[in-house]
């Protein structure tokens, strides 16, 4: 994320900390009292905004959560049936749909034992499951739909979710900028009128927090391995929505 932005403009007021003492005669001026009687003069002539900001786009990369699970009877059986069928699929993703190595890598990898219960003979073994999940960068967002249904027919019998996002934020994030200061000004301009005063200019502005100076809020789409199973001829029907990117300035402008 980038950090945290601020513009800063000298202010038209002069602040004068401590005290100044002239000898002569006996006698001490002080300037303290000025000098905070500037401060609070400079402060009545502040206005302080937070102008927002907001822009949808299309998404133009997805990443598909998809995995394989596998049973059986040891623990060596059930990895060797789970790597022969991600072995389908990486053929199946790298050949049919030519997807590159970068963008396809292994979210979860597990070979763990599964159990059986009852009052009579206790916990005991059943077997073991191996499960092997990847995450698949895809950008040909119209074809996610035949995607899986490929995938579903090569053994895939885990589909998590599918995440749409923009894989080049820098033209959106000025975008959204420009319009929180547009928002900004709109608010300042009116409380100036409102006041009986003038918008004057941008003294400091500061945008959003340190972590998230933009924030993007991503499409998630929950699906099942179930709606990858459709009817004869038809794909599975996913759609790509929008992303929303909002941001935040906190602008302090002088008024004259």
């Amino acid at each position: 994320m980038k950090n945290k932005m601020v513009w800063l403009k000298p202010a038209a007021a002069t602040f004068i900390a401590g005290t100044l003492f002239i000898s002569g005669g006996g006698g001490a001026i002080s300037f303290a009292g000025k000098a905070q009687a500037q401060e609070a003069a400079a402060v009545q002539n502040v206005v302080s905004v937070v102008g927002k900001g907001e822009i949808s786009v299309k998404p133009d990369i997805a990443y598909l959560y998809i995995g394989i699970h596998t049973e059986g009877k040891t623990a060596v059986e059930a990895q060797n049936a789970n790597a022969k069928k991600m072995q389908s699929l990486t053929n199946l993703l790298k050949k049919t749909w030519k997807l590159e190595s970068k963008d396809i890598q292994t979210n979860q990898f597990y070979v763990q034992p599964d159990y059986t219960y009852s009052e009579k003979e206790g916990r005991k073994l059943k077997g073991y499951t191996a499960s092997h999940s990847l995450k698949i960068s895809y950008r040909n967002l119209d074809k996610i739909g035949e995607l899986l249904d490929s995938a579903v027919k090569v053994g895939v019998n885990q589909i998590d979710n599918i995440q749409f996002s923009i894989e080049n934020r820098d033209a959106f994030e000025t975008a959204v900028i420009e319009k929180a200061m547009s928002n900004a000004n709109l608010k300042a301009g009116a409380i100036a009128k409102v006041a009986g005063r003038s918008l004057g200019v941008v003294l400091s502005v500061s945008q959003g927090n340190v972590a998230e100076p933009v924030r993007f809020y991503e499409q998630m789409y929950d699906m099942k391995v179930e709606t990858a199973n459709s009817t004869a001829g038809n794909s599975s029907s996913v759609e790509t929505g929008e992303i929303k990117l909002t941001t935040e300035l906190t602008v302090h402008y002088q008024l004259n």
